[in-house]
Parts: C-alpha cells; structure tokens; sequence
C-alpha cells in the first residue's frame, strides 16, 4: 500500500512539473518506484490510444452515413425538379391548343376519372393491408383476438381481392409494381398461429370473464372453421392443461394451499363457464339474469349476421382519413362466415362430454393433490387447507347457482370435496398420525433404553448422579429438599383451584414418583401433547356449537368440515393405544429378562436388575397420573378438563345405588389402565420375591445355627416378674420368673431389614396387594424354616444341642411375634389365614412341647402381657409391615390395663407426622370392636383392625382429615386449605 501511494505520489509530480521533475524524481524515488510509474506511464499512453482509436472509428462511420444522406437527398432533389418543369410543360401547351379541344378535354378527364378511382380504390386497399398488422398487434396486445381474429380474416379478403397470393399460377400485376407486397403477405401469414396460441392460452386462465372465453373460443372456431363440438373439446382440453400445469408447478411449503385452492377454483369455474359458453335453455324456459347461458352461439351470431355493422374497428379510421372512402363494399361490408352451420350441443352429448372430462381429470388431480400433501408436515397446515378450500366453496360467487349449474350440466349434484380431496386428506392425516406416533414409539424407546442403562450401569456410588442415586433409594429421595416442593401459589390458591397439570415436589414425594420416572413422564407427555394439539387443530373446537355456520354442515355450507371428527378421533385413539402397546411390551421384556436375571442370582437386593424393576414398576403406576395428555388422546373430547368435570357431576347426582354402563371410549381407557397396573404388579412381585428369598434366607441360616456361641449371640435380655401363687392349704406363695421380652436378635434384624427395603423403595405407596403378597412370602418362608429347625431337633442326632425350656421360650416368643407382625389382616383372604394358622398352631404346639407344662400354665399370661408391649414399642419402628389397621385408633377403649405405659410421649393430634403410627389420646369415641378369644393371646388388645382401607398414596393424611371432621372440637391444621394442598 504504501509502495503504490509513492508511485502514484510520484506521477502527480511528473505530470505537474514537466521535464524538469524528472531528475527530481531519480533523486528522491527507488528503481522499483520508477518502474512503477514507467508501467502506469505506458498503460496511461496505451488506454489514450484505444480512445483515440475508437473515436475516429464512430466519427468515421457517422461521416460516411451523412455522404450518403446527402447524396441521396440530391437526387430527390433532381426528380422533384424534373417533375415540377414536366407539369409547367404540359400547361403551356395546353394553354395553346385552344378551345377546340375543350369537348376531348372531357372525354378524357371522364376516362382519367375512373382509372383514377380504380387507382384510389386500389390504393386504399393496399393502405388498408399495410395498416392491418400493426392493428393486429395492438387487438393481441389489449387480448381482443376476436377483434384480431376478424382483421386477419380482412387481410386474407384483401389478399385475395388484390391476387396476391404469390403461390398462385396466375400473373399478379399488382404484385409486380408493388414488391413490398409480397413481404406483407409473408409477415401477415404468421398470425393465425399466433391467434390461435393466444387464444388457447387465454382457456387455460380461470380469472377471465365469460364474454372473453367466449370471444377465444370464437376466434378459434373462425380460424380453424370448427364446429361447437370442437370448440367444446379444445375448450376442456385447455383447463386439463390447465390443471396439470398447476399440479406440476414447483412445490413451496406456503404455497400448498394456493395451489389446492386454485386447483379448485379452477374447477368449479369450468364447469360455470361450461354452462355460460355452451349450454342452451329449453324453448320457453325463463332466463336467469345472474346465470348466463348461450354465449357462445350468441357472439358467433353477433359476428357471422349479415345485419352486424361491418367492419366497425376500422369507423374511426373512415372518419379521419379520405382515402378510406374509396373502399369497395366488399372489404367495408365483410363479415368473417363458418363453412359449416354452428349447431347448439345438445344437453345429452354436454352431459356425457363433460363426464368423461372429469373422469379423465380425476385421476392426475389425485395423483397430483397427493404429491402436493407430501409437503404438508402438520395436521394444523392441513386443516388450514381444508379450512380455505371450504372457504372457497361456500363464498357467494361459487355457491350461489352451484346446484341448478351441476343439475343442468350433470344431472346430478357433484362435490370436489367429497368426490376428489376428502380422502386425499384422511389418506395424509393418517399418514401424519402414523409418523407422528411411531416417533414417539421410537423416541420413547431411546429414552426408556437410556434410562435402564444408567440404572444399571456399575460404577462408583460417588459418581453417580442425584437421579440415579433416588431411584435406588427412594428414601434419600423424600427426605431431600427442593426449592419446588410446594407451588408459589400454594398459600392462596386452593386444590379445588388448582390446574391438574400443576404438580408440586412434594406430591411427587407423596406418590413416590422419582426424578427419572418425572422426565420420562414429562418427555411423553410433552410429546402426547404437541400431537394432540396438532390433531385437535383439525376438529371442531370446544367453543363451536351447531348453530356456527362455519362449525359444520349448515345450510350454506358446502361441505361439513367435521364430518370425519369420530374417525380422525378413533384414529387418535388406535394410535395411541398402539404406541403405548410398544412401550409396554418393551417394558414386559425388560421384566422378563431382569426375572431370568434374578432366578439364578445370589444376591438379588444388590443387583442392578433390581432398580431397573422398581423403576420400570413406578412408570407403569405413573404414566396414568403423570401424563394427562394421554388420558385426554384416549377419552378425545370427554378427555378434556371441563367434560371431565362435567361427567362427575352428572355421576353425583346418579346416586349411589345406581350403575352406569361405561361406554367403549371409557372402557378402552379403563382396560388401559388395568394393563399398566398389572405391569406395575408384575414387577412389584417380581422384587417382593427376590427381597423375601435373601432376607428370609439370612434369618433362616441364623436360626438354623446348632453351635452354643450363635444361640447365645442371638439371645436378648430376659425380664425377672414376681409372681404370687395360693396353695393348697390356702397361703400364698411368691416366686420369681423370667420370661423373653425382646424377640432374638436374628428375629429384630430380619424384620428391621424387610422395613429398611420396603422404604427404600417406597413404602408408603406400596400397593397393598403387594404388601400382603411379600408378608405372605416372608412368614412362609420363615415357618418353613421352623419346621426345619424342629424336624432337624426330633431327628435326635448326635452334635446338636438339644431345645431347653428357655430356648423353648424364646422360640414360642419369637414366632408368635413375628405371626402378629407378618400376619396379614384381611377378611377377604381367609382361607390362607386358615392355612397359616394351622401351621403356626402346629409349630406353636411343638414348642411348647418343650415346656413344662405347669410353667406354661403360669406362663402364658405373662408372655400374652410381655407381647403386647412390645408390639406397641415397636409400632413405629415397623410400622411399614403392619400398615394401616393399626394406626390412628382409639387409646381409650384398647387399654384395659390400669397400667399406661409411657411407650412415646401422647398427643392431642398426630397431624405433623400423619405417616408415623404415633400413639395418641383423644377424646374421640372409640368404635366398638369384635375380638376373638382365641385370639387375645395371640394378638396385641391394642391392634385394632379399620374396615376400609386404600391404595392411594397419601390416604393417611385424607384418613385424618375425614376424622377431624367427625370431631369439631378437636382443633385440626387440616382446616388450611394450603395445607391440606400437600396431599394432592
């Protein structure tokens, strides 16, 4: 940059100072600077030349144009001149020949007079057809090609008049005095092509008016000298062109819609202006002003009539020039003539002719529409369509006479929508659902695969990420805080108030919904949601009603729009069903494979199968609740929140003693819901067998144990009572006992571990069912292994430590311990109680008969008293096997003893901690309850059993707030209703 700004600094020098700065310049400047500027020097010199050149060049040739201008202006000149002394000449002489000659005179300017007319009627005609093609081109250029169409016709009338045609055998003289003629001629050949072209063009144009397709279809018929019938066929030949040129045009996501709507139009406009151009009224039927009919005929009348007015383009033309009045009458009275009569079609061949053009069209417009729709990628783009392409049909222009149009026509009613585009756009809507859905399917997929990956991926627990550590412990979950536990709003707006796709933290907690079953939740729901969104676009909306023209079928409505709303609902629905059926047979295998797993696995607790079990259990109980959109994509429109509400008003006031039959939609979505609950079961069991076989399996090989040092280890502190007996003689005696008040070591441990795992995969909300099927399982197995341990005593072998009366003891205490604890209490399972019963009665009888049996006499009260109270001490600690018949019952009427126990500190209300089966006073009154006596030494007098019971997670806090009611004078927090909110 700098070496350029010194050159070009250099040359100003140069160019300024003349000679004398040159030997300034090789002082102050390098060689390679003063090359520089000998290289732009030479350039400057070499463009000065090229100008120089090129300017002498154009002068030259304007200098040679003005020698033979004028050269040829000099010998004008002379012709003028000869002629002006030619015409002096002949009046001289004239002047001299005198009267005489007078009458010859007149004889001669009479003949001079009529080759004169012939000479001016001659010229006229040649003027004329000089002037023809640039009116010609002027009548193309405003579209009048009859009018163009009428002049050319002229031209070849005046070409015949003057024998021009050079192809001819004959002599043309004329052709031979005027040779420009010849070229004319050939020029003015060209236009009937060209009229033609344009006319045809003009057919396939749906926006022009009938009197011009009317005046086309004319110029074609008098160029071509066709008949109506063929005019018809080019007429319906042009719109076919039309119509594919419109489906070929390039596809542009925006312009779908134009395209179909102009397709349409283009359609129903045809058939209007086949009925305007070529049908004719019966004989003494009334004409319809607002319905044109017969154009054709008439145009072709007004043009052929021998009473037209002529040739009235060329009127201005008479008045403003002379020469036009020397015309003959046959060029100013021509009127173009058909060699054949135009016949009017009749209404049979209109009829079958126009049939068959719309079964010719009917397949490329099908062809073609479905290409286009390829491009449509949403169900809301393809409602905007039908929308517009309803729109279309039902505006006033092209409805108005539509049905007297097609009966006229067709004879019978024709729709494009029905007939043509309707299924076009079921055929892609199900097309669209399909890949929607399969996406979903798909994605789903990925995300459940990534998610069972990340849980049962094996590496460091410190590593892991906060997700994949609270579905291995739900526990660390409920128990960690989070700044989304309770909604913003939760303090001022009320449950009732509340959107149902509102969730807060801690109702997830509640429900036990882990952060990993929460993401793959909101992922399909989200997805569900988008879909049904895009789907609904496409259906009435909520706010419609029936007596909105634009809602549906009405009287000026083309269409019904929503006619397929219960099919594309249905198909809503299969889809959905389908791709949930996907999901849940990959969840299925996933089952079935971690069960193949976990059979033959030592230790099943810690495998990763089993988080992936749990995790697969939580998904299939959470998906109902978790993902609304997938209820509302089943139910469809009673899906929504307000038809929601809506049926259970209308199921309040049925009353209860009255049924309801469900109909299929709700039926459908009941069944699903039953599927996903016995999925969740499926995998329940499966991990309630697994945790029942290795905990069972640990107490079992601890009490099998024979050596002194693992009897011992397991034994607990036994309780001294004083006891006073009366003799025979009547006085009484007072002797010490002791008896177990603590279960084995083995028997805490058991029971503590099955309460560590069941809350560590959730308890609380823990389905019953799979609560009573693990406790079962548990006091099964531990009677089998009784029944081992006693068989293994009668078999008397030597080694093995023989059952003292004190062992004997602590056995009987520790089975009928773990009997009140895992002993399921529920009527509708009597009969495996039965079973149950007369086992452990059995292994209870086999125990004690191992005891003398006067102690057992004196025993057994003690024993009864010594269980009850540590079956209250331990109601908390494992509460979660007991569940809820125990808690939240009456004190009053369950202690009968006059001694109260001081087991936890009592309170007035158990509302902070509705989950902990804390004892409680209260002033309620206690419900009466039937007892058993044969069960009063066997079970603790402060079990109460309560006749309902519920799966639903957080039904202690309800249970609760159901009983505050009862007692209006016990004060309740459950009266605040942001409180109360923590349930939902």
């Amino acid at each position: 940059m700098a070496t350029t700004a010194a050159e070009a600094a250099a040359l100003d020098a140069l160019k300024r100072g003349g000679p004398a700065a040159v030997e300034s310049l090789f002082e102050k400047h390098t060689t390679a600077e003063l090359r520089g500027v000998e290289r732009q020097l030479r350039a400057a010199i070499e463009g000065k030349r090229e100008e120089l050149r090129q300017m002498v060049g154009e002068r030259y040739r304007d200098l040679i144009e003005a020698a033979d201008t004028i050269a040829e202006m000099r010998v004008s000149a002379e012709h003028l001149l000869e002629a002006v002394r030619g015409l002096q000449q002949r009046r001289a002489r004239g002047r001299t020949a005198g009267p005489a000659a007078s009458s010859q005179r007149e004889a001669g300017r009479e003949t001079t007079w009529q080759s004169q007319e012939k000479f001016y009627c001659l010229a006229a005609q040649i003027q004329l057809l000089l002037q023809i093609p640039e009116k010609i081109w002027s009548a193309m250029e405003s579209s009048q090609y009859l009018s163009a169409t009428r002049l050319y016709l002229l031209c070849c009338h005046l070409r015949g008049l003057l024998q021009l045609d050079s192809s001819g055998t004959h002599y043309s003289p004329i052709l031979a005095c005027f040779p420009i003629l010849a070229r004319q001629v050939a020029a003015a050949s060209h236009f009937r092509s060209t009229i033609l072209q344009e006319s045809k063009s003009l057919l396939k144009c749906r926006t022009v008016s009938d009197h011009a397709v009317a005046e086309a279809l004319c110029s074609a018929m008098l160029l071509e000298d066709s008949s109506p019938r063929q005019a018809l066929a080019d007429f319906l030949l042009a719109r076919k062109s039309a119509i594919q040129q419109l489906l070929n045009q390039p596809h542009h996501d925006a312009g779908i819609k134009a395209q179909i709507c102009s397709l349409v139009e283009l359609l129903v406009t045809t058939l209007y202006q086949a009925h305007a151009l070529f049908y004719n009224l019966p004989e003494g039927t009334p004409s319809d002003p607002s319905l044109p009919c017969g154009l054709l005929f008439l145009t072709l009348e007004t043009i052929t009539s021998q009473h037209s007015a002529g040739l009235s383009m060329l009127k201005e033309e008479t008045r403003l020039s002379t020469s036009f009045k020397y015309l003959p009458p046959s060029v100013t009275e021509f009127q173009p003539t058909l060699r054949t009569l135009a016949h009017p079609i009749s209404q049979d061949c209109l009829r079958d002719t126009l049939q068959k053009w719309i079964s010719m069209c009917n397949e490329d417009i099908k062809s073609g529409i479905t290409d286009l729709l390829v491009y449509v990628k949403s169900l809301k783009g393809l409602a905007r369509i039908r929308d517009a392409v309803w729109e279309l049909l039902t505006s006033e222009s092209m409805s108005q006479n539509w049905e007297t149009v097609c009966h006229r026509l067709l004879d019978k009613p024709i729709s494009f929508w029905e007939d043509l585009l309707h299924q076009l756009f079921l055929d892609r809507l199900q097309t669209l659902t399909k890949e929607g859905f399969d996406d979903i399917s798909s994605s789903s997929g990925e995300l459940l695969l990534l998610t069972v990956q990340e849980l049962e991926a094996k590496f460091d627990s410190s590593n892991q990420s906060k997700h994949i550590l609270f579905e291995c412990n739900m526990a660390s979950f409920l128990w960690s805080e989070n700044p989304n536990d309770l909604p913003s709003d939760a303090a001022w707006i009320s449950v009732a108030n509340r959107s149902q796709f509102t969730k807060s933290g801690l109702s997830m907690k509640a429900q036990a919904y882990s952060p990993s079953v929460q993401n793959f939740c909101n992922a399909l729901d989200s997805k569900l949601k988008a879909r049904l969104e895009d789907l609904l676009s496409y259906l009435p909306s909520g706010s419609s009603s029936s007596e909105d023209p634009s809602y549906g079928h009405s009287k000026n409505s083309a269409f019904d729009r929503f006619a397929d709303a219960s099919i594309v609902e249905e198909l809503l629905r299969s889809h959905c069903i389908r791709c949930l059926d996907d999901l849940l047979g990959y969840v299925r295998e996933k089952l079935h494979h971690a069960q193949e797993v976990l059979q033959g696995c030592t230790d099943n607790l810690h495998n990763p199968q089993i988080n992936t079990l749990l995790f697969m259990a939580r998904l299939c109980r959470s998906l109902g609740e978790l993902c609304p959109h997938l209820k509302q994509c089943i139910l469809g429109k009673s899906g929504c929140p307000e038809n929601m509400t809506r049926e259970l008003w209308s199921l309040k006031k049925t009353g209860k003693g009255r049924t309801e039959e469900m109909n299929p939609v709700q039926a459908k979505w009941q069944g699903l819901k039953e599927q996903l609950l016995q999925d969740s079961l499926s995998a329940y069991r499966i991990w309630s067998t697994a945790a029942a076989k290795v905990l069972v399996q640990n107490f079992t090989q601890s009490l099998l144990k024979e050596e002194a040092e693992a009897i011992l280890a397991t034994a607990t502190n036994w309780e001294e009572s004083e006891i006073e007996e009366e003799t025979e003689s009547g006085s009484s005696i007072k002797s010490k006992i002791r008896l177990p008040v603590q279960p084995s070591w083995c028997v805490q441990s058991f029971l503590f571990s099955l309460c560590q795992e069941i809350n560590r995969v959730g308890g609380h909300t823990l389905p019953k069912v799979i609560l009573q099927e693990l406790l079962k399982t548990c006091m099964t197995e531990v009677l089998a292994g009784y029944e081992k341990l006693l068989e293994g005593k009668r078999e008397k072998k030597e080694g093995k430590l023989p059952i003292t009366q004190n062992r004997a003891l602590q056995l009987l205490y520790d089975l009928r311990y773990l009997n009140i604890v895992l002993t399921i209490k529920n009527e509708d399972i009597k009969s495996s109680r039965n079973k149950h019963d007369a086992r452990i009665e059995k292994q209870i009888d086999a125990l004690e008969s191992y005891i003398d049996p006067f102690d057992l006499d004196v025993f057994i009260p003690h024993l009864n008293s010594n269980l009850n109270h540590l079956v209250q001490r331990t109601s908390v600690l494992f509460g979660l096997l007991s569940g809820t018949e125990n808690q939240y019952t009456s004190r009053s009427s369950a202690l009968t003893s006059q001694k109260l126990h001081n087991i936890l500190p009592l309170t007035s209300s158990q509302i902070r901690f509705g989950l902990l089966p804390l004892s409680a006073s209260s002033s309620r009154k206690a419900k009466p309850v039937l007892r058993n006596t044969e069960h009063e030494t066997q079970a603790p007098t402060t079990a109460l059993m309560r006749i309902e019971e519920t799966l639903h997670p957080g039904s202690l806090f309800r249970q609760l707030a159901a009983e505050e009611e009862e007692d209006t004078a016990a004060p309740s927090l459950f009266k605040l209703g942001w409180l109360s909110s923590m349930t939902k």
